[in-house]
């Protein structure tokens, strides 16, 4: 499985961004796909995650980030809205065959990560 992540750039606080990740290879052993983000000199952390019929969101952006999928296009989506500073890090996109999302150890594919970079 190949991920490639797009979408992230400079956005003032408020603001949104929607960034993708195109999937391709063998997805159909896929149990979840998420989103994890990683600010400078912190660790990576879980953002968001989908399986095919439900949705997971860390706290700190719960009620501003919504993931979605495009099975058709095999695309992975995540809208980010009102945007805050503490939202800037290189956020990547992720797969997993196994079902404890929220751990980066368990995910065996990973995008290459796009920068977003909120400003106050």
């Amino acid at each position: 499985v190949q991920l490639q992540a797009s979408g992230g750039g400079l956005v003032q606080a408020g603001g949104s961004l929607r960034l993708s990740c195109v999937a391709s290879g063998s997805i159909f052993s896929i149990n979840f796909m998420s989103w994890f983000r990683q600010a400078p000199g912190k660790e990576r952390e879980f953002v968001a995650a989908t399986s095919w019929r439900t949705t997971y969101y860390a706290d700190s952006v719960k009620g501003r980030f919504t993931i979605s999928r495009d099975n058709a296009k095999n695309t992975l989506y995540l809208q980010m809205n009102s945007l805050k500073p503490e939202d800037t890090a290189v956020y990547y996109c992720a797969a997993t065959k196994y079902i404890d999302y929220a751990r980066s150890q368990v995910y065996d594919y990973w995008g290459q990560g796009t920068l977003v970079t909120v400003s106050s």
